[in-house]
């Protein structure tokens, strides 16, 4: 009788030995971010690194941030034995004044069922002058063009006319566009993608409806979360003539 109790207990002992050894485990590079001092405004982003150091595939069910400030993506294929996957966070400072600390839960079907990262740092001044450490600037998004200038030909003056460019984020966080600003303030704008993840695509629409005749060039800077190069420069050209409408209606006066 003793016999068959340890011959059961050692059973369940191999039993529980090859479940353990039998699951993936993720382990982080790091578990919490500093971005530091960072503008008011700004989309601070970050990329956590985890690697699967067990021997079965990890999948990612889900991760949830402590508040609606912070939007996240990951990996959501199975990360194999011995491979990485990563975790991505956007946090929005936008009316977000002081210092923050905030939680990203990490749910998975590891070893360790739930793991819980931290991001930090304080917001300034919209008009800080923040100085960016390297990891952050190699980390940063970064916003590329292919063509920097449109050409609308002839348009009538307050016509609504629409130049598409395609952008692409050749950076390691979601891009944003944040907004564009112009001397005439006659320019809006519109992005197919609002977090444009690394390596995609996206189109931006300006929408120009010009006030001023003759040959207008109307420089436009596009604001963006890229660290390097914060603001792009594209510039709209056209040659504005009068409404046919009005001229016809001046014609009729005479």
């Amino acid at each position: 009788m003793v016999q068959k109790f340890y011959l059961l207990l050692a059973l369940c002992c191999i039993f529980v030995a090859n479940q353990a050894a039998g699951q993936g485990e993720l382990k982080f590079e790091k578990d919490t971010h500093d971005f530091g001092l960072i503008a008011e405004g700004t989309q601070a982003g970050y990329e956590f690194k985890v690697k699967n150091i067990g021997n079965q595939p990890v999948l990612i069910a889900s991760v949830q941030p402590s508040c609606g400030c912070t939007t996240p993506d990951w990996t959501k294929e199975p990360i194999l034995p011995g491979k990485t996957g990563l975790i991505r966070t956007l946090y929005n400072s936008t009316g977000r004044p002081g210092p923050f600390h905030k939680s990203i839960t990490v749910t998975s079907n590891g070893a360790t069922a739930t793991q819980v990262l931290y991001i930090k740092g304080e917001v300034g001044p919209k008009d800080a002058k923040i100085t960016y450490t390297q990891e952050q600037k190699a980390m940063s998004p970064r916003l590329a063009v292919g063509s920097t200038s449109y050409n609308f030909g002839k348009l009538e003056k307050g016509q609504k006319a629409v130049a598409t460019f395609k952008i692409k984020n050749t950076g390691r966080q979601p891009l944003v566009i944040q907004g564009v600003k112009t001397a005439c303030n006659c320019v809006s704008y519109r992005v197919s993608e609002p977090a444009l993840k690394p390596g995609k695509t996206a189109t931006l629409e300006l929408t120009y409806i010009p006030a001023m005749l003759k040959d207008q060039n109307e420089v436009v800077t596009v604001l963006s979360n890229d660290l390097i190069m914060p603001s792009l420069r594209l510039t709209l050209k056209a040659q504005v003539v009068e409404r046919q409408a009005s001229q016809n209606m001046l014609r009729g006066g005479k």
